[in-house]
């Protein structure tokens, strides 16, 4: 592994690779180089939207070596929260950075008209994108698939008309069913004028002992197929959660105004599987196809002719555009599912966004002349995709602030209480407890998939767990997560991960790591994220939690504010802050 990392300028239209080994060795990879390579690129201070803004795109030393060691991280200033921008994605973006020789990759500058990045080994064009700006996220793949060489070995990411009209939470979509979905990355890309990136590469991998990796593999593949949990991620993925949270009253509904979903089942990942699923697919170089494509039909003017329009989804898009809406047609999640792709905009920011939009409509917040006559009401699918196309346009003054974010929309016209984010970011769909409250105020990227929270809330409705167990399992999730996220795993996979096993993999393939090592690295790398999001504004003890929290029955009764204080002081004190 050359440890290259390779630097692009689309001011000058340039590109240079450098061998960064130092830098690797340090920080092992993923996140750990992606958040350093952040403090040395981005200057203090910077609008988000810049020029001179980064963005960045890492791998680590077990992608396309090992089974479900699948993603690619992207860290940015973050155009929605102003801070730490961090996302990661799955399908084929990792293999074709290894392929190509490319273990990060560092955008700087921004093109003076639409353009997009072709990367093929070391050859690096910057090409035209005048003839596909504007057109849906969804259609651009087929059009540089035609274009494009690399099949096979080539990944590529894109934007759609969200990102070009730099609403703050536009997504990237990789590979057609894949995102690098929250904070902004979309945005980002729109502000530079870049359209897309191909990624694409002939290089082969190489191991120091063969035979070593390829009992390892095998053992690591053999544990990742015969694991229960994978079963049921194949069977029917995340949305399986949709009834088990539902019966714990900790499915967010109509804007966390309920905890349970009277028309959860008919959204169900169960009935979903049953009635429309079209097929599985993994990302590269994983066993398990947890990605559930769903299937829309539509006639032709002739009988028994359809149009099939083929559409991912998961749990946190259900909940959002589903549960979170009141909507409870399973055709009506898919459509709106399909407009925030086809648009290229974050789906879980949209439904709380639209889901705030329609609880102000109600309380007279807003005025029907700000929503244009879009009639903003529980379960209307129709004026909802109205009001995506509205919001991705900006075509007023209410519609531009919903594209800057609930707590933005919020501080304009009211209605802070119900604006469901923490940290700026839109929450995830888990009304389950103080450690889900906690675990995204205090996570590096305000996500469930910091620290899981949600699951510490679990284990505490079982047994329940004192406010210091809870706060000491967030920051054990957040310190591991952060090594694991260096590797760059798929987290599904990661009970299959286990500290002896990642030392194992690592040595496979010439890094020698001990645990205690592995342990300072996590803590090393949290406290680098949060230098800078501290660099960027971020206070910690200013971050305020929506009321609606404790105004809601969640999943282990209701929640008083006087536990969410006394875990942030448990929290702050434990970090030594």
């Amino acid at each position: 592994m050359l440890r290259r990392v390779l630097y692009i300028d689309l001011d000058k239209g340039e590109s240079f690779v450098e061998e960064r080994r130092d830098l690797f060795e340090e920080w092992l990879g993923g996140t750990g180089v992606a958040t350093q390579l952040l403090l040395e690129e981005c200057p203090a201070g910077i609008d988000p939207l810049s020029p001179e803004a980064p963005i960045i795109f890492s791998i680590g030393p077990l992608n396309a070596l090992f089974p479900a060691m699948t993603k690619t991280v992207a860290t940015f200033k973050s155009p929605l929260t102003g801070e730490l921008g961090e996302s990661y994605a799955g399908g084929r973006l990792a293999m074709a950075m290894r392929f190509a020789g490319h273990e990060s990759i560092v955008i700087r500058g921004a093109a003076d008209r639409p353009c997009y990045i072709s990367i093929r080994d070391d050859d690096v064009q910057i090409k035209d994108a005048r003839s596909i700006w504007g057109i849906p996220a969804t259609v651009v793949g087929y059009i540089l698939r035609d274009v494009e060489t690399g099949v096979g070995r080539r990944s590529i990411i894109r934007i759609g008309p969200g990102g070009e009209r730099l609403v703050k939470y536009a997504g990237v979509v990789v590979d057609t069913y894949r995102h690098f979905g929250r904070l902004g990355l979309g945005a980002a890309f729109g502000s530079k004028n870049l359209k897309a990136i191909v990624v694409s590469g002939t290089e082969d991998v190489e191991v120091p002992d063969s035979k070593r990796y390829r009992e390892i593999y095998k053992r690591l593949y053999n544990t990742v197929v015969q694991t229960d949990v994978m079963e049921k991620y194949h069977d029917i993925g995340t949305p399986i959660n949709i009834n088990v949270l539902n019966q714990l009253k900790g499915l967010p509904t109509r804007n966390f105004q309920e905890s349970s979903f009277e028309g959860a089942e008919k959204i169900s990942g169960e009935v979903l599987a049953d009635d429309y699923l079209f097929r599985r697919v993994s990302c590269a170089h994983c066993p398990i196809g947890c990605i559930h494509i769903g299937m829309l039909k539509t006639s032709f003017s002739r009988d028994h002719e359809y149009e099939i329009r083929k559409i991912s989804y998961d749990f946190e898009l259900i909940y959002a555009l589903g549960s979170n809406l009141g909507v409870s047609s399973p055709e009506g999640v898919l459509e709106l599912i399909e407009a925030c792709e086809r648009q290229g905009i974050d789906a879980i920011s949209t439904g709380v966004v639209l889901s705030w939009a329609t609880e102000a409509l109600e309380r007279g917040l807003i005025t029907p002349e700000d929503a244009l006559s879009v009639n903003l009401q529980w379960n209307d699918v129709d004026e909802y995709l109205k009001a995506i196309d509205n919001i991705v346009k900006k075509q007023n003054e209410f519609y531009s602030a919903l594209a800057e974010g609930v707590e933005a929309a919020s501080e304009r016209y009211g209605g802070r209480e119900f604006a469901m984010a923490l940290g700026k970011n839109e929450v995830p769909g888990y009304h389950t407890g103080p450690a889900s409250i906690v675990g995204l105020t205090v996570g590096v990227r305000h996500s469930h998939l910091d620290n899981a929270g949600y699951s510490i809330d679990q284990r505490a409705a079982k047994k329940p767990l004192s406010p210091e167990e809870m706060v000491d399992a967030i920051i054990r999730e957040d310190d591991s997560r952060g090594v694991y996220n260096s590797l760059v795993g798929c987290l599904f996979a990661r009970a299959v991960y286990t500290t002896e096993n990642v030392i194992e993999a690592l040595g496979s393939v010439g890094i020698e790591k001990t645990e205690g090592e592995l342990e300072e690295l996590g803590r090393r790398i949290f406290d680098e994220k949060y230098r800078f999001k501290r660099r960027e504004g971020f206070d910690l003890e200013a971050a305020p939690v929506p009321r609606r929290f404790y105004e809601t029955v969640s999943a282990v009764g209701m929640i008083e504010p006087e536990t969410i204080e006394e875990m942030m002081k448990i929290y702050r004190r434990r970090r030594g802050w």
